[in-house]
């Protein structure tokens, strides 16, 4: 099983919309970066995922999810009225992909981009931190996985 970090701003789509969909369940639609699709091709059924709020007054990690499908093309690329409309996509070559997720449970608390920051020397290679790293959709190493879980419980933040 891999972990993987996948971003969303809270005003667009937050862990609480997850966590109110039916089944608790939504398509991660919308990826529109090669490397970032790339990645969710790459997931499997069963992979775990950390649900992360992005572009907010505090960026932080905030709850897990359960990708419950293989990546499949995403149809907003056929949409011409959708926002993610892609004119050189086409339904026998599809560009983009998407998973479908499923909320699993929102984190005892939320793990800030400044608390990660803090823990540099333990969370050495996590893509989030890398100078320059805005992808959506990032590959999370098993032991950043561990220590991001132990920050979780935590009391405090560092």
């Amino acid at each position: 099983m891999a972990h993987w970090l996948m971003k969303s701003e809270p005003d667009t789509f937050s862990i609480d919309d997850l966590a109110a969909r039916p089944r608790q369940t939504e398509s991660w639609d919308g990826v529109r970066n090669y490397q970032a699709r790339n990645f969710m091709r790459a997931m499997r059924k069963g992979d775990t995922a950390l649900f992360y709020h992005s572009n907010c007054e505090q960026p932080a990690i905030v709850g897990l999810m359960r990708v419950v499908t293989e990546a499949y093309p995403d149809p907003t690329q056929f949409d011409r009225k959708h926002d993610h409309y892609d004119p050189k996509s086409k339904p026998e070559e599809p560009r983009w992909s998407l998973v479908d997720v499923q909320f699993e449970r929102k984190l005892k608390r939320a793990i800030t981009l400044t608390e990660l920051r803090a823990h540099v020397d333990a969370l050495a290679g996590f893509a989030l931190l890398m100078k320059g790293s805005r992808l959506s959709v990032m590959p999370v190493r098993a032991e950043h996985f561990a220590h991001l879980l132990k920050l979780e419980k935590s009391k405090t933040a560092a």
